[in-house]
């Protein structure tokens, strides 16, 4: 049996071909009446569209902006390569990717950046940002001019946001802190928390995360209050030195993302007889070497590609109004260690 097309809907329902055009495109000018004809039309026959060839057919070109904090960091950098790489393969999938970095420590410029988005330009926008309320109504102000967004990474999750693409960030907190608590074993003493900035909502969950299961499972550890370096490597250094001097028992840091190269560099010069074991996240071509020299014992990473690529893939269904596939944009929390490691 062949399956029904747009010309058995359009005779069905007793419509145009542009009429039935306009329906499942959910474009106006159709009246109600109308729309409810060609939709039970569509029902009775079982129709399903083929939305990718659809959109080969009248050569549509999805629009897409991704919007990441500026940086020198490694890490940063081999998100950024990821963006550049799926934009230069995007021609074959009619996807093209504007890339724009901006600071996060400068809430104005972030802003700016977002109400420059004109909504009649895209189809949608991949976020990593810090969730403020005006961060919320740019968002607020995408989706009612009818663009698809995605947090990337980091969640937004009191936002109008349609997905969050990353590892859930609060299980990844709390597999830091096992291997926190296996590597440290019997020793008691203090645990040092270093991030770049707690208002980024994957430092926010991985820190609830941590304490979760330091407090259950590893009470004779003491977890300090956060250190945030914000990206500047004078004051991480500033930061660990006066840490150090305060608290003689740190043996365990947790650093929750950026700042890694300030913090082994330190520990390699100062804490050469008593090294604290340190859990890190992602994987860069520092953070491999550190985990070659032992000063890092386990990274928590993702795969940063496979973000990229579903961020894409979504954000392209929601403005395609399609169903995504679940199993398909879960990205996995990974654990690397020394005797792990891939040349």
């Amino acid at each position: 049996m062949t399956r029904p097309t747009i010309n058995d809907i359009a005779r069905e329902a007793g419509v145009s071909l542009a009429t039935v055009d306009r329906v499942l495109n959910k474009r106006p000018g159709v009246r109600a009446l109308t729309t409810e004809r060609v939709t039970n039309a569509i029902n009775r026959l079982g129709y399903i569209r083929d939305v990718s060839a659809a959109n080969l057919a009248r050569q549509r070109l999805y629009r897409l902006a991704f919007v990441v904090p500026e940086g020198r960091s490694q890490f940063q950098q081999a998100l950024n390569d990821v963006i550049a790489e799926s934009h230069a393969s995007g021609a074959t999938e009619r996807t093209t990717i504007t890339l724009k970095e901006v600071s996060m420590t400068d809430p104005q410029a972030l802003i700016r950046t977002l109400e420059s988005l004109e909504c009649d330009d895209l189809d949608g926008v991949a976020l990593m940002a810090p969730e403020t309320p005006q961060v919320r109504d740019a968002i607020s102000r995408l989706k009612a001019g009818g663009v698809a967004v995605v947090a990337l990474l980091s969640d937004l999750p009191n936002s109008a946001c349609d997905h969050f693409v990353g590892i859930d960030n609060t299980a990844a907190g709390r597999t830091a802190a096992v291997l926190m608590g296996r590597f440290v074993g019997a020793r008691s003493g203090q645990i040092l928390v270093l991030a770049s900035s707690m208002l980024s909502r994957d430092s926010i969950d991985r820190r609830l995360g941590f304490d979760e299961v330091m407090q259950e499972r590893f009470p004779g550890l003491v977890v300090l209050p956060s250190v945030e370096g914000h990206d500047d490597e004078k004051k991480m250094e500033q930061l660990l030195t006066t840490t150090f001097s305060q608290h003689s028992s740190i043996c365990g840091i947790y650093t929750l993302g950026s700042g890694n190269r300030v913090l082994t560099r330190f520990i390699e010069q100062h804490c050469r007889d008593s090294r604290p074991v340190i859990i890190a996240h992602e994987m860069t071509p520092h953070t491999k070497d550190a985990l070659h020299r032992e000063t890092i014992d386990a990274l928590i990473t993702q795969n940063l590609g496979h973000s990229v690529r579903s961020a894409i893939r979504v954000l392209r269904a929601h403005s395609d109004q399609v169903d995504i596939n679940e199993a398909q944009e879960r990205i996995r929390i990974e654990i690397v260690l020394k005797e792990n490691l891939i040349d």
